[in-house]
């Protein structure tokens, strides 16, 4: 498990590492057009100019836009799943440590907001307000806190009656400062957990919509959209679309893998089996 989860972590370093180095890594202008290199295969040299990954129909550099639009796949992933996580945890604890009515309300809008597909609720959101990266993240993340919600409450349910919170209550702790100070510490393990898995699901989800163009706007370099601009030169061209596929590929399994082993070595019940 540690040798997998260690060659998941170096996929994510450098991903990381690529992202904020971005203007230091990248040989060319990710989106400088050029047209008489148009369609380079990967380890190509025209004109003097070598191309390590090819270039796309307007000649503009694959590494280069790869390198730049790991930029945006990470921003995006990390921003949505804080949103996410912030909306779902603070229900989370609301729902579990109220109850009634509190519960009641908030596990029925979970409840519907489940049974509305993420793609098309984000569709119709996007279409109404429109492209743009802080859309995107609001989007991803308001749509995405459901699971946060029912872990957290779950857990909190099975806290909230423990002697170290009943005396808190005792004392004439406020319920606020109950949840935050004294619950929110004991769940936090889970929410470690969830959001370093949802990472990787946001990244695919930012990636489909880029690739149906309502994800950022076209200026900005995404994978999602260098697929989409490769699809139609599948026949001819086919690093166009692969090579982002495969960046795609090989950041979500790095986040998995790594994700995957915090579970392990966060969860007691995996730890006393081991």
């Amino acid at each position: 498990k540690s040798g997998v989860a260690t060659a998941g972590a170096v996929i994510l370093t450098l991903v990381v590492l690529m992202a904020i180095f971005a203007d230091v890594l990248a040989p060319f202008d990710p989106n400088g057009i050029n047209i008489v290199d148009r369609l380079s295969p990967p380890f190509s040299e025209k004109n003097g100019v070598y191309h390590v990954l090819g270039t796309d129909a307007l000649g503009r550099d694959i590494l280069s836009r790869i390198i730049y639009g790991s930029r945006i796949s990470l921003l995006i992933g990390v921003c949505a799943v804080c949103v996410g996580a912030l909306v779902g945890v603070t229900f989370g604890l609301l729902s579990g440590f109220k109850g009634g009515a509190w519960d009641n309300v908030i596990m029925r809008i979970t409840d519907v907001q489940l049974a509305i597909p993420f793609l098309i609720l984000a569709l119709a959101v996007i279409a109404i307000l429109g492209n743009g990266l802080v859309n995107v993240v609001m989007v991803i993340g308001l749509t995405s806190w459901m699971l946060y919600a029912r872990t957290v409450r779950a857990e909190v349910m099975s806290i909230k009656n423990q002697d170290f919170v009943l005396m808190a209550k005792a004392m004439g702790v406020s319920e606020t400062k109950i949840m935050l100070r004294h619950i929110l510490p004991n769940v936090s393990s889970s929410i470690i957990v969830i959001s370093s898995l949802q990472v990787a699901r946001v990244i695919l989800f930012e990636a489909s919509l880029s690739f149906l163009g309502l994800g950022v706007p076209p200026d900005i370099t995404t994978w999602g959209s260098m697929i989409s601009d490769g699809r139609n030169y599948l026949n001819n061209a086919w690093w166009i679309a692969t090579i982002p596929g495969l960046a795609i590929f090989f950041t979500v399994i790095g986040i998995n893998l790594v994700g995957n082993r915090i579970r392990d070595l966060l969860d007691p019940k995996l730890k006393a089996n081991e």
